[in-house]
């Protein structure tokens, strides 16, 4: 694994460190210690990134509820 800092980072960048620790992972680039850390640190990005999803999601829930019912006939 490279020695990359663990700062805080958006949704989309959690990804992408997300899928090269399991691309690294699948193609057996990794020791045991190596594997088990980036284990560890895919499983913090995978809470990561669904907390993010889940956010996202329940400000989509009240987007709907509230601004987003139509209208009546006439009110535009």
């Amino acid at each position: 694994m490279t020695g990359k800092t663990h700062k805080a980072q958006g949704y989309e960048s959690a990804m992408a460190e997300l899928e090269e620790i399991v691309a690294d992972m699948e193609a057996g680039k990794l020791s045991l210690e190596d594997s088990l850390t980036a284990y560890k640190r895919g499983a913090e990005l995978l809470t990561f990134c669904r907390a993010r999803l889940e956010d996202a999601q329940q400000q989509v829930r009240v987007l709907e509820e509230g601004i987003l019912k139509e209208l009546p006939a006439g009110e535009a």
